[in-house]
């Protein structure tokens, strides 16, 4: 894998120009097809999914992060990698985000999984997660309370700049050093509440954090007792002991969101199939390269992906090889 070489080394910079650095994604060579997918009854979430031409090599699932869509930029950087790479892409949406708010009578929440499922379980054959962020928490605790039965479903789950500890994280985000993303992230968090139609403006008056807001609305919601618990049941470190499918989390050391500290647990060390791949520089999903291509943790993702493509289709032809030797009747 080629080392990551940030165009600058300040890990807010990067973290800024990881959220506004351009993005191309080709919509007319590959056109969006935008649905509407009923994951439970009342609950619909969006899914704008592009294939390249000819049978792809794959299905690729992202899921993006705190108040982020579709329209998130590392959504459209590596949907168009992975297109060009021959995988079919879904840019899925957690419940109530990419204008869906009005179609959901819950919210979303860091490990709500049921909704992800719901959506694999239409594919005829396993697909790969990316999550970023937030929606690294998702895929990597999906991927552990599936265990044994993750095959099934998922082929390789790949997580970006993921905090596993929901409390650390959210420790972290609270700062000085953070407060300007953390009101940033408060501001579109509320704005989305609003627009359900379920709650007001004074309902969110006095709350000044992350944690304020999950301890009033968002743990309440799913029947969490209070914030403290709904971090302690719902992040993603407690499963991956469990995950069963080759997995890759990709983790920047200066992460000004998530503290390296919480990826220092011995999983990493005794389960063969999760993989941590961590650059000293990257801030949060901030993997700009000084370097060309620019967008490095993509390239990382896409390189990643293709090996693990290979090596299943290297085990299927071995599989079918077997078989085909069981199949041969016996000589008298």
């Amino acid at each position: 894998m080629r080392p990551f070489r940030p165009i600058v080394s300040n890990h807010h910079v990067l973290t800024v120009a990881g959220n506004f650095w351009p993005r191309r994604l080709d919509t007319e060579r590959y056109p969006v097809e935008s649905k509407l997918f009923e994951t439970e009854p009342g609950v619909q979430v969006l899914v704008q999914s592009q294939r390249p031409p000819g049978k792809p090599h794959g299905d690729i699932v992202l899921v993006h992060g705190l108040e982020g869509s579709g329209e998130s930029g590392y959504m459209r950087s590596l949907s168009q990698a992975g297109l060009e790479a021959g995988f079919a892409m879904h840019r899925f949406h957690m419940r109530t985000c990419g204008g869906t708010a009005h179609l959901c009578p819950t919210l979303y929440h860091a490990g709500l999984t049921s909704d992800l499922l719901a959506f694999l379980k239409s594919f005829d054959q396993p697909a790969y997660l990316v999550g970023f962020s937030l929606g690294g928490n998702v895929t990597l605790k999906l991927s552990g309370e599936l265990g044994e039965d993750a095959g099934r479903f998922i082929a390789g789950t790949c997580a970006v700049s993921v905090p596993i500890d929901l409390a650390a994280g959210v420790k972290r985000l609270h700062r000085l050093d953070n407060l300007y993303y953390e009101r940033r992230f408060l501001r579109r968090m509320c704005g989305r509440l609003i627009a359900t139609g379920r709650y007001r403006k004074s309902d969110f008056r006095g709350i000044r954090s992350i944690f304020e807001i999950d301890d009033k609305i968002t743990a309440p919601s799913f029947g969490f007792q209070g914030a403290a618990h709904y971090y302690a049941t719902q992040s993603s470190n407690q499963f991956l002991h469990r995950i069963r499918v080759p997995t890759l989390v990709v983790q920047a050391q200066d992460d000004t969101f998530v503290p390296f500290e919480i990826f220092r647990i011995p999983v990493f060390d005794s389960n063969r199939h999760v993989t941590l791949l961590a650059p000293e520089r990257g801030g949060h999903l901030g993997f700009i390269s000084r370097d060309k291509p620019r967008f490095w943790v993509d390239e990382q993702v896409m390189g990643w992906m293709e090996k693990q493509v290979k090596s299943q289709k290297s085990k299927g032809k071995s599989q079918k090889c077997v078989n085909a030797e069981i199949s041969l009747p016996p000589h008298f």
